[in-house]
């Protein structure tokens, strides 16, 4: 596989931002109203210094003197006018946070998705916690814009246009002063969004790390205690969390330089309008009541600008999230389901053909050497070898959590890649080597692929397993809970839960990563017993790290430096004690005494 940089990465903000709105659709959904929603919002705001001149003029400024009831209607309508504004702001308000909360939801479905559809050597290349991160910090950093950023600016957006409109209808000089002590802020803030963009890119990124860290401190604690190394535990967080403190002061510094720009602009807006207002006014260009309610209107263009500045500062912060989650949407998945035009595994047993499979790690030597064997139907197999010979990745292949980087994998005639994951994931179950668990009771992990089997169908495939004595040994039986990846249980303990689970599955095609390597010899006795009945009538792939596994298999399969180099019954292959297999024999042999 090879992964390569995403397209998000470097692209410009205007991108970024159209194709996070395409990834939501829902953000469209009755835009039409919410921006007329809006607009009425706007225009209620604008109103109110156009009401306050028509009071100085025509009532407080009469000719005949203060007329009252041009007072009183103004105040009147006024008052009606601000209570639709409001009615109207709160119902754009309300639909905005409906709309972008189930957009954002559909995203982090999509992402969370998308990250399990990548291949579990892509998975690896990445940290867990930074992965996480992706599907929820950088998400709740889009949320948290479009539902307080994004109102805002909607907001800020309109009541500029409409203010300056009404600006411009009572005096197109003042107007024109407003522009130009705002016009040199513009360029200043337009430059630093540009660092910004940057700066909230290194926060999102630290975030992760930091975030990662953390996450693996957590799971690791237990090696850390063993291991005495807390202080230096302590230190390597207390660096991420500096290293992501460092960041995010760094991206305010430049945010706050940047509002200031904004604040400076006002102040020189103010002060321009009341010299230029006042000699403007001397001249009888225009009155006290439309220059007060310009002024007015100045503090109404100051406030949304002043806050649009902020917001677009958080727009970058929100933009970086959206970038990191393109990121990993921009990634091609290298083992991909063939969905539709894939085919369906043919019913009955299941039999394996490796066709000239090489396999390498991206960067690293070969793994697997032009590797041919078949395996037939209903067949036990084990596969042995030393660490690093190739036997994990053997499994992987077979189970298709990663492809060949040349050749081909058959089941039942059916070449892997064409297969659709629904039918490969119901006929053929792997059982990994950490055996793990989710965060529930052993009842439900062990129907986690058959959800509709019953307490009774579990107690009797159980019995069949020879584990009804054990599960009836646990503090609540079934209903026992695991913990977390199931810590609350023995690793030995893990493994009999985790095979409990492949044999109710019922798979045509078994694969066992070493699944009794973690029990002890009684219990390893007892499961051997019970994999006879497990294994029968199915076809069987164990990696095998134990002399029993071999033993019981039908056929023996020995990797070495990644190429096949025997295979045969272990009887068969025994007897030759100088051979790759009869070394491993007679260290296991030795282990045993």
């Amino acid at each position: 596989m090879t992964t390569t940089a995403s397209p998000a990465t470097g692209e410009s903000t205007w991108r970024t931002l159209r194709r996070g709105l395409a990834l939501s659709p829902e953000l469209r959904t009755g835009l039409a109203g919410t921006l007329g929603l809006a607009v009425v919002s706007m225009v209620g705001r604008a109103a109110v210094p156009v009401a306050i001149q028509q009071g100085i003029d025509r009532g407080l400024r009469a000719p005949g003197g203060p007329n009252l009831d041009v007072v009183a209607t103004v105040v009147a309508t006024t008052a009606a006018v601000l209570v639709v504004t409001t009615l109207c702001g709160y119902l754009m308000m309300r639909r905005l946070f409906t709309v972008s909360e189930t957009a954002l939801a559909g995203v982090r479905i999509r992402a969370f998705r998308h990250v399990h559809d990548l291949s579990t050597l892509h998975q690896q290349a990445e940290r867990r916690g930074a992965l996480v991160s992706r599907v929820t910090s950088d998400v709740d950093q889009i949320t948290q814009f479009l539902q307080w950023g994004g109102v805002i600016l909607l907001i800020s957006l309109g009541q500029v246009v409409v203010t300056t409109v009404v600006m411009l209808v009572y005096s197109w000089q003042l107007t024109l002063v407003v522009f130009a002590a705002f016009a040199p802020a513009v360029v200043v803030i337009r430059l630093f969004q540009r660092r910004l963009a940057a700066a909230y890119g290194l926060v999102r990124q630290r975030m992760g790390a930091m975030l990662a860290a953390i996450s693996e401190s957590v799971v690791g604690a237990p090696v850390i205690r063993a291991y005495g190394v807390a202080a230096r535990t302590a230190a390597r967080l207390d660096q991420t969390i500096d290293g992501q403190r460092r960041a995010q002061q760094r991206a305010i510094r430049i945010s706050v330089t940047s509002f200031s720009t904004g604040e400076i602009a006002a102040g020189l807006a103010l002060a321009g309008v009341v010299l230029i207002g006042v000699w403007l006014g001397v001249g009888g260009s225009i009155g006290i009541g439309e220059l007060t309610a310009f002024l007015f209107l100045v503090t109404l263009f100051i406030q949304p600008v002043q806050i649009a500045t902020e917001v677009l500062n958080e727009a970058q912060n929100a933009i970086a999230g959206w970038r990191r989650v393109l990121d990993v949407l921009d990634v091609v998945p290298d083992v991909a389901d063939p969905g539709e035009q894939g085919l369906d595994l043919p019913p009955g047993p299941i039999d394996v053909r490796f066709v000239d499979v090489n396999y390498r790690y991206p960067g690293g030597p070969p793994v697997l050497v032009d590797v041919t064997v078949d395996i037939p139907a209903k067949t036990r197999v084990a596969v042995v070898g030393e660490t690093g010979s190739g036997k994990t990745t053997f499994a992987k292949l077979l189970t298709r959590l990663m492809d060949p980087t040349s050749g081909q994998v058959r089941l039942s005639g059916v070449p892997l890649d064409r297969v659709r994951f629904s039918s490969l994931r119901s006929r053929v179950v792997m059982v990994p080597q950490d055996g793990f668990l989710f965060d529930s009771t052993v009842a439900e992990n062990i129907r986690f692929g058959r959800p509709e089997l019953t307490d009774e169908d579990l107690e009797r495939a159980l019995g069949e397993l020879g584990l009804g004595d054990w599960v009836a040994g646990l503090p609540a039986g079934l209903a026992t809970p695991v913990g977390e990846r199931g810590e609350a249980l023995s690793v030995g303990e893990r493994q009999l839960v985790a095979l409990a689970r492949a044999y109710v599955a019922d798979p045509d095609l078994l694969v066992l990563d070493e699944a009794t390597s973690a029990v002890d010899p009684a219990t390893e006795v007892r499961l051997q017993r019970t994999l006879d009945a497990v294994t029968r009538g199915r076809t069987t792939v164990a990696i095998a790290h134990r002399l029993s596994t071999a033993q019981a298999a039908d056929e023996v399969i020995v990797v070495d430096k990644g190429r096949i180099v025997q295979r045969g019954p272990h009887e068969e292959l025994v007897r030759d004690p100088d051979s790759v297999y009869g070394l491993l024999y007679a260290s296991w042999l030795e282990q045993t005494r």
